[in-house]
């Protein structure tokens, strides 16, 4: 691991980092703060995955979130969208191929050898993020748009990973969504059976959450049909999974609306992790 950059904030660190990924077979770079009550030893870690187009930097820069993780004692972790580089498969549409992973590990060609999202996050980032920062096995995760359906389908796949979930804004059905089906079908196929798993919707109705989970969703999100919050706040009631589900009047998709609830959402966690 190679240290690109650090700069201090709010007392603790902001740091940038690049390693090779054998998992994607790349070089791949991801973010971490490490708040001021980490200069005392581990304290627990929060996720956040962001969403389409979008690199590490994305969240770090525009979500605000350092300063309540700060507060609350929290570490964060902001790793990139997918793989990178020239011999990392792309596409000319800005929703598939470099900055749309989908959290995924894609099983067809010329997707499989580099877009291997899933293993990196929840394995090979984890652990490297466990060695090389004082931060404990003690673990929540978030995310935003295409980062809320990772987030989702991640927590719910690795639940002993996981002790806290919240998304903003999330792919919530992604089977059914052109966010969602045109990917799936170009990582996975046509076989649409081995979709469902990674649809949080499906995936609540056949394996459940065994926490809570608060969903912030903004009225004016532009993208509201792509997203079926609807699906997902059906799929809670239907399971009755305990849940804070928050129509949130005339927020869009931007990162003013995460920006506005993200302390919600720390706080949200560290009542989890730290109790």
């Amino acid at each position: 691991m190679e240290t690109v950059s650090e700069s201090r904030a709010f007392d603790g660190v902001q740091g940038v980092y690049h390693h090779a990924s054998s998992v994607c077979s790349c070089d791949m770079t991801f973010a971490v703060y490490l708040p001021p009550q980490a200069k005392d030893g581990p304290v627990p870690c929060l996720w956040y995955l962001s969403g389409l187009t979008c690199t590490h930097e994305n969240a770090m820069t525009k979500a605000g979130l350092q300063a309540h993780a700060a507060e609350f004692g929290l570490a964060l972790v902001f790793p990139d969208t997918s793989p990178r580089g020239e011999a990392a498969a792309n596409d000319e549409a800005y929703d598939l191929g470099q900055g749309a992973g989908f959290y995924v590990n894609a099983t067809e060609e010329p997707w499989a050898k580099h877009f291997r999202m899933e293993d990196y996050i929840v394995k090979e980032l984890r652990d490297l993020v466990l060695e090389e920062f004082p931060v404990s096995d003690c673990h929540g995760i978030t995310g935003h748009s295409m980062g809320g359906h990772g987030a989702l389908t991640l927590a719910m796949k690795y639940p002993d990973l996981y002790r806290s979930l919240s998304a903003f804004a999330p792919i919530a059905n992604p089977s059914e969504s052109d966010w969602g089906r045109k990917q799936f079908l170009a990582y996975f196929g046509k076989e649409e059976v081995l979709w469902s798993i990674h649809d949080a919707t499906k995936l609540l109705k056949d394996k459940g959450w065994s926490s809570d989970v608060l969903i912030d969703q903004g009225t004016n999100d532009q993208f509201l049909d792509l997203l079926k919050p609807e699906s997902l706040a059906a799929a809670l009631a239907e399971t009755r999974t305990p849940s804070s589900f928050r129509m949130q009047e005339g927020y869009d998709h931007s990162y003013n609306f995460v920006s506005t609830f993200g302390w919600d959402h720390v706080a949200w966690h560290a009542e989890r992790l730290i109790g």
